[in-house]
């Protein structure tokens, strides 16, 4: 099984995480003798977070029970106690994640940190806009790699700006491959746009669908 490991923090933003949390774990549409997946959240300590929108989670586990498996991926959401040192183990475990092949996705605020880690300089990234880096993170040299878009997939890193959850949880799901590509297109097109015409297109993608045929 697939572990989708979830950094959770203070402050975390909760609706950059909404999308991409809420269809892996249900597994509502996934894609029949796809990969299965589990969540587990986890922090540098078991004690709660309390989240921006005041919610409190307790982490599932430690940075030290990681596994950093090219199965295996990181989910680091945006927050605003990102300048806190107690993170940097959670920093060092991304670096071993992406080296290993895992995938590691950043939002917001997490793009900041991976920056001044030094994790961005050297491939494609996204963040909250140009020049949001350089003042924020101080150590950061990948300015030549950076790209004016909501979410950007780089292999195994997928960064976006607080205002592209929608197109990163897109690109996480097409990367965990548990969704049908027309299953993913019509669930994108339907959250994206509203439209109930791709609802039902969503709806005929399902496996329960063609069995019932």
């Amino acid at each position: 099984m697939n572990t989708i490991y979830v950094y959770v923090l203070d402050t975390l933003a909760d609706w950059e995480l909404g999308y991409v949390t809420a269809e892996l774990n249900s597994g509502r549409f996934f894609k029949k003798d796809g990969p299965s997946v589990t969540l587990k959240t986890v922090s540098s300590s078991k004690e709660p977070i309390k989240t921006m929108g005041g919610m409190t989670i307790v982490p599932d586990c430690l940075i030290a029970d990681m596994v950093a498996d090219e199965k295996n991926m990181l989910l680091l959401p945006g927050a605003d106690t990102w300048n806190d040192p107690k993170h940097t183990a959670i920093l060092e475990k991304a670096s071993e994640f992406l080296n290993t092949g895992a995938t590691v996705g950043a939002i917001c605020g997490a793009t900041t940190a991976l920056a001044s880690y030094g994790l961005l300089d050297n491939r494609p990234h996204t963040s909250n806009g140009a020049g949001f880096l350089e003042m924020f993170a101080p150590n950061y040299q990948g300015q030549q790699f950076y790209v004016d878009q909501p979410a950007v997939a780089d292999g195994n890193l997928i960064t976006a700006s607080p205002t592209g959850a929608l197109e990163w949880a897109k690109q996480i799901i097409e990367r965990a491959d548990v969704f049908q590509t027309d299953t993913l297109n019509a669930w994108y097109d339907y959250f994206n746009t509203g439209k109930p015409e791709y609802f039902y297109a969503l709806m005929q993608t399902l496996p329960v669908n063609e069995e019932a045929n």
